[in-house]
């Protein structure tokens, strides 16, 4: 089934609510290589003027990654898991992400390429803060391989 040209548009329900804890920003930290204190220390966070340790900017991929199975678990994308390749990701940040921060993610799909019998997917993530304010926007292409 070739890639659904109705998902262009089409935006998806909120997130659940993400509380980021301090702990899960140092394990992230620890995993992508982040070793600035400021991402495990909340003094060295502090000094810089944040309220608590601040997440690396790939930080947001976890938000963004339950919005992305909303849009992978659409009956009718057309778009199946084991043909899929997650080709660019890019961030663009209002505010870093702090601990603390409750994180609301909303999906919508921003741009459809047909490749030979594939497609390329474009989706952007606005997250936001509790207080509904912007902290980032991720934008993600999805390479889909079509039938062989």
């Amino acid at each position: 089934m070739p890639v659904n040209p109705e998902l262009v548009g089409r935006e998806f329900a909120p997130t659940p609510p993400y509380l980021v804890g301090r702990e899960k920003v140092r394990e992230f930290a620890r995993a992508v290589f982040a070793t600035d204190p400021q991402h495990t220390d909340p003094a060295a966070a502090a000094e810089l003027g944040y309220p608590d340790v601040v997440a690396p900017p790939t930080f947001a991929m976890v938000v963004q990654d339950v919005a992305l199975q909303l849009l992978l678990a659409e009956p009718d994308s057309g778009i199946t898991l084991e043909r899929t390749i997650h080709a660019e990701q890019r961030f663009r940040y209002t505010r870093p992400i702090v601990a603390g921060d409750e994180l609301v993610g909303r999906i919508a799909v921003t741009g459809l390429r047909a490749i030979g019998t594939g497609a390329m997917v474009t989706s952007e993530t606005e997250i936001t803060d509790a207080a509904g304010a912007h902290v980032v926007t991720a934008t993600s292409v999805l390479l889909i391989g079509g039938d062989e």
